[in-house]
């Protein structure tokens, strides 16, 4: 059986810098606080927390004083930075760049629409520490869309600007968009330019991965996607596995790999979020390589 690890799965940039910094702070100080898990991967999170990462929440936050507290790549919204403010903490901010720029971008957008008694929506996972920072830009008046199914949520006789989640699947977007622009249509007859202002900011090196993706579950028999399950981008890339092969799995770790996915199968693929680290996926390939031993 061959098995092959895809050289385009793994950390993505902004994920990669925060644990870096992460490390290098806890190189020199010993412990860390950090403000959410730092990646949604439960493995890499015990991993940290082994070198002295405390991960706390926004309660927690409230409390503490005269620490020192990373950022992570998800970005926060601006109560974080005046809670910091008021009790002397010292932030280690590692918001990944294209978070920021969109955090920017959607506080822009609600300064110039609010007179208009404009909305801004946005296409992501209710809940998501990302989505929290960029609606905090909005005073939390943004009103977060999962689906379809969220849609009258939306004043359609009002203004709407659109903006996504950076880590959502990109035909979910554009998908959005189609039936926003279907309703504003049915509503007033026509699609007029100040009535809609879509925003497709979904983060290139996330949505390149699509297609990457696509040609990798084609090239094997079966494939393992390896991720955390609390991880949005995870769980679209593996819809992006699991529409191209349906012998695709998704797994946490390598406990979890199943012997029977495996009978009569010559070539395996192991993929992952912009969250899953590159020693997990060879831990899960060197696991599935003994399995086969055992077998044989």
């Amino acid at each position: 059986m061959k098995v092959t690890i895809d050289e385009n799965s793994g950390y993505c940039f902004g994920v990669e810098f925060a644990i870096q910094m992460a490390e290098d702070e806890m190189a020199e100080e010993g412990q860390l606080y950090c403000l959410g898990d730092i990646v949604h991967n439960s493995m890499e999170v015990k991993r940290l927390h082994d070198k002295g990462l405390r991960i706390i929440n926004r309660k927690q936050l409230k409390e503490l004083k005269e620490a020192k507290v990373l950022i992570r790549a998800h970005g926060e919204p601006p109560e974080t930075y005046q809670t910091a403010i008021e009790n002397n903490l010292t932030l280690v901010d590692a918001s990944c760049p294209v978070v920021l720029k969109l955090q920017n971008r959607v506080k822009y957008a609600y300064d110039h629409i609010r007179p208009q008694k404009g909305q801004i929506v946005i296409y992501g996972q209710q809940g998501h520490a990302e989505v929290e920072g960029i609606s905090g830009q909005t005073h939390n008046e943004a009103i977060v869309i999962t689906g379809e199914q969220d849609l009258n949520k939306i004043d359609f006789m009002r203004p709407i600007t659109l903006f996504s989640q950076t880590t959502k699947s990109t035909a979910g977007f554009y998908r959005i968009k189609e039936l926003i622009e279907e309703r504003i249509i049915s509503i007033h007859g026509e699609l007029k330019e100040e009535m809609f202002d879509a925003n497709d900011s979904i983060c290139r090196q996330v949505s390149n991965r699509e297609p990457q993706l696509e040609k990798f579950a084609h090239q094997h028999e079966v494939i393992i996607f390896v991720s955390g399950r609390k991880s949005s981008n995870g769980q679209a890339l593996y819809k992006v596995c699991k529409n191209s092969n349906p012998n695709s799995y998704f797994i946490e770790n390598a406990d979890e790999l199943e012997p029977k996915w495996f009978d009569q199968v010559e070539t395996v693929g192991i993929c992952g979020a912009t969250s899953t680290p590159m020693w997990l996926m060879e831990q899960v390939s060197q696991a599935i390589l003994a399995q086969q031993t055992v077998v044989h």
